[in-house]
């Protein structure tokens, strides 16, 4: 028979020594109570962590509404205003001269100062004058000799004239008398034309200021050797330029489209044409100046489709420079109402352009428009907006198409500092 050993059940449980003396009814040993608090506070953390979060979030009631972003909202200003349309051009000035000498000879004098106003009349340049004022006497002398010769061809044709008709001379001999008075005539005008020739050349040594204006550098130093020409048919020597200065001019080209509406709003008037520009130069804001459109061309230029145009400008305070640039602003319609808004209310949309308006239930709408140019500060709106659109004038980055936004009324008003733009 089997041992009772081996009847009783066998198990693979590891027991415990320290927890079996806790299961043991009056068991105690020293630690076990600090074990099970440790336990407890264990588990007390435990349920702190899981129904934590659930205590810190807050009720659907606790969350606060959102408000709209505010926005500043206005009518966009009515306002008659001109159709215009701006150019870039390129001052001239009105006569422009290359100083050459006209006669040759060795350059003694320079009359200025590079850079100098001049005035007309005044000494530029003085070429050596003593060649020519003895080439001026010769010619006088001639003319002297030629007159003394005319003297006696016209006492001896008064001779024989009057013998002829008294029969002591004959007519052969009158008419060679006569024949000669005219030779000597002829002389006497030949020689008077020498002196003139020779006056000229001695007057062309002083080459004086034909305009008033602005003289540029001497290109030719005193003691240099000049040549020249009366006509040019030979190499002349280039001693200076000279521009005139007020008034001055302003070209510019104009496209087909802005010409033909040009012409087209020409022909709807019945006064004076529409002349006037206004010129802006390149460091200032403002279109301060005035001048007068006096020149459009007859053919547009077939490879740029342009045509070219000219102002003319006065100059008084004398910062017109030719070679300069500026822009010119031409008028092409007589004033019409239209509506006005800020330029920072005007949004790029790709190749268009939108206005953010608020609608009636204070949702942002946008409006695609047509641009004009900047008026005062302002832009001019031709098409796409209504005079009772309310506008997004202030508070656009917060906003966005759609959305619900809190309007408060505001007010549209030009630029007093820009009132020439």
């Amino acid at each position: 028979m089997p041992s009772d050993q081996a009847r009783q059940p066998t198990t693979n449980a590891v027991i415990d020594p320290e927890a079996e003396s806790l299961t043991r009814p009056g068991a105690y040993k020293p630690g076990s109570a600090a074990w099970l608090g440790s336990m407890v506070a264990l588990g007390i953390v435990a349920v702190g962590v899981v129904t934590g979060p659930r205590l810190l979030t807050p009720s659907a009631t606790q969350v606060a509404a959102v408000a709209p972003p505010v926005v500043t909202v206005s009518a966009p200003l009515q306002q008659d205003v001109n159709k215009r349309v701006e150019f870039l051009g390129q001052l001239a000035a009105v006569n422009q001269v290359e100083l050459r000498a006209q006669v040759g000879g060795t350059l003694t004098q320079i009359g200025f100062k590079d850079g100098d106003i001049v005035h007309k009349g005044d000494l530029l340049f003085e070429i050596d004058p003593t060649p020519y004022q003895i080439k001026l006497s010769e010619a006088a002398a001639q003319l002297e000799s030629a007159r003394a010769r005319l003297d006696l061809a016209n006492r001896e044709a008064v001779r024989a004239s009057t013998l002829a008709k008294t029969g002591a001379g004959s007519i052969q001999t009158a008419d060679q008398r006569v024949a000669e008075q005219r030779a000597a005539q002829a002389a006497v005008a030949e020689a008077e034309a020498r002196v003139r020739d020779a006056r000229f050349d001695l007057d062309h040594t002083r080459i004086t200021v034909p305009f008033t204006g602005r003289i540029g550098s001497h290109l030719v130093s005193a003691g240099n050797l000049v040549a020249g020409s009366r006509a040019a048919t030979s190499p002349t020597t280039l001693l200076a330029t000279i521009v005139s200065i007020d008034p001055i001019y302003l070209n510019f080209d104009m496209s087909e489209a802005d010409y033909m509406a040009f012409l087209r709003e020409r022909q709807q008037q019945t006064g004076p044409l529409a002349d006037k520009v206004e010129v802006s130069l390149a460091d200032e804001k403002s279109f301060s100046r005035e001048g007068t459109l006096d020149f459009v061309d007859n053919a547009l230029d077939r490879s740029s489709g342009t045509i070219h145009a000219r102002a003319t400008l006065p100059n008084r305070d004398l910062l017109l420079t030719p070679g300069g640039f500026a822009r010119v602003r031409l008028e092409v319609a007589p004033p019409a109402p239209a509506l006005l808004v800020p330029d920072s209310s005007v949004l790029p949309d790709q190749a268009e352009h939108i206005v953010l308006t608020v609608g009636p239930n204070d949702v942002v709408t946008p409006k695609h428009v047509l641009l004009g140019d900047l008026r005062d500060g302002l832009r001019v709106i031709r098409a796409g907006l209504d005079p009772s659109d309310r506008v997004i004038i202030d508070g656009i980055p917060t906003v966005r198409p759609g959305s619900h936004v809190s309007p408060e009324a505001g007010s549209i008003s030009l630029a007093a500092s820009q009132s020439r733009r």
